[in-house]
């Protein structure tokens, strides 16, 4: 049976080299590529894919922007000496076999959900996503497995209802209550993990709470009524898009460990 291994790349290259305590940019950078290629490099032989997509956001305007322009605006863009580096890192997983995937106008995220959701639903075989990002988490409801690198676990239902109180199924809810500071998600103000956990045990969906807040006398009610809008909007934001046009096969993606030597 085949196993497809998607890697939020980004996601993996800044923390490595935001963890680095390195003060010289270029050698911080250095490190990074060095130490990223590392860890790819571990996946690889740990997970024994039969298809790998390393999937890295393209950088500027997507469509979320389109819905909020103030999507990701507080977010620091990557540091020079790291972007300059791209073209040489990605020759570099191109050395090793693997085949980048960055789609102009979505995120890596959205590559991750598109192709993972295809590949499961053509019954293709295991797919496991190597990430600690919130939103990927979805995934795990449609039968995926989350992996996390840096703490060498796995993320399975059981961990996301421990970690934030609610299924798989529902995090986009979660998330458009909450809101995702990172990202510049607004959410509802002052609705904080565990409000909005027991806001969907009780209610069930983002639909479900709205519709009990119009019978809430008290300030929570009025606060979710009045910014129904931006929760719904929230929700958009954070939910992966399914349908991305990506531009590559299967074949494309399949990986043979001694392709790169």
């Amino acid at each position: 049976m085949s196993k497809l291994l998607a890697i939020d790349g980004f996601h993996i290259l800044r923390r490595v080299f935001e963890a680095n305590p390195e003060t010289d940019p270029g050698q911080k950078a250095e490190a990074a590529i060095r130490n990223t290629l590392s860890s790819f490099r571990r996946l690889l032989s740990s997970h024994a894919p039969t298809h790998v997509l390393p999937a890295f956001d393209a950088g500027g305007h997507t469509w979320r922007h389109d819905l909020y322009p103030a999507y990701r605006a507080g977010r620091a863009p990557i540091p020079t000496e790291l972007s300059d580096r791209l073209p040489e890192f990605f020759g570099m997983l191109e050395n090793m076999g693997l085949h980048v995937v960055s789609v102009p106008g979505v995120g890596a995220g959205d590559v991750i959900a598109t192709s993972v959701l295809r590949w499961l639903s053509e019954g293709r075989g295991e797919a496991i996503v190597a990430s600690t990002d919130k939103d990927l988490h979805v995934l795990v409801e449609h039968g995926a497995r989350v992996w996390d690198h840096f703490k060498s676990e796995w993320h399975d239902a059981a961990w996301v209802e421990a970690k934030f109180g609610v299924s798989p199924a529902q995090l986009a809810e979660y998330l458009a209550l909450t809101g995702e500071a990172a990202d510049g998600v607004p959410g509802v103000t002052n609705i904080g993990r565990k409000k909005a956990a027991q806001l969907l045990r009780a209610y069930g969906t983002l639909d479900g709470v709205m519709a009990g807040a119009g019978i809430l006398k008290d300030a929570l009610g009025e606060k979710l009524r009045r910014e129904k809008a931006q929760a719904y909007l929230s929700r958009e934001l954070v939910s992966l898009k399914t349908d991305a046009t990506l531009g590559v096969t299967w074949k494309m993606l399949a990986f043979t460990p001694d392709a790169g030597r």
